[in-house]
């Protein structure tokens, strides 16, 4: 299955804590007793404050636009660099600090069922399963095309992306499970 959809129309869920909110993107249905094997989200922050545990379960985050965010996972301080992907652990003890509103992607994966490659990419993708957001650009999804803020997740379908023109940029991620 493919789903095509575009940032503006995802769900919006505020966060309990008042400091941000989240588009879910796709939460694919994990093993009894996990909440998902994988889930793919927007998130926007609006202020400082703590992450939410996810025991079991290996994040990686992106920073897509807007002002510089610090994390601090497990008391080491990391900034977030524009379009770089940083992975860690559910587990870990984490807490944003921002200086203005910011927007990231991020992938979550059941340690042990699946894992996920996450890159910014300029030529064509493939992968069984995964999620892609269009960056920059113009690209093309098994017939489908896609445009800036669009993006697209797939699961248990080989499924290819290309670009249509030079100078696009894509944040891919492919989901390996097993």
């Amino acid at each position: 299955m493919i789903q095509v959809w575009s940032v503006e129309s995802l769900p919006v869920t505020r966060w309990r804590n008042g400091g941000g909110e989240t588009r879910e993107i796709i939460a694919i249905t994990g093993p009894q007793g996990s909440d998902f094997l994988w889930r793919a989200s927007i998130a926007t922050l609006d202020k400082d404050g703590p992450f939410s545990s996810f025991n079991g379960i290996d994040r990686v985050i992106t920073l897509l636009e807007g002002a510089c965010v610090t994390l601090t996972v497990d008391g080491k301080e990391i900034p977030l660099a524009l379009h770089t992907p940083l992975a860690f652990s559910g587990d870990s003890a984490c807490a944003a600090r921002i200086t203005g509103q910011s927007r990231d992607f991020n992938i979550m994966t059941l340690r042990g069922a699946c894992s996920a490659h996450v890159a910014v990419a300029d030529s064509a993708q493939q992968s069984r399963s995964g999620v892609c957001l269009v960056l920059s650009g113009e690209w093309q999804l098994n017939g489908s095309e896609l445009v800036t803020g669009m993006g697209a997740w797939w699961h248990n379908e080989h499924s290819t992306i290309r670009p249509v023109s030079a100078g696009g940029k894509l944040l891919f991620c492919s989901i390996e499970e097993g």
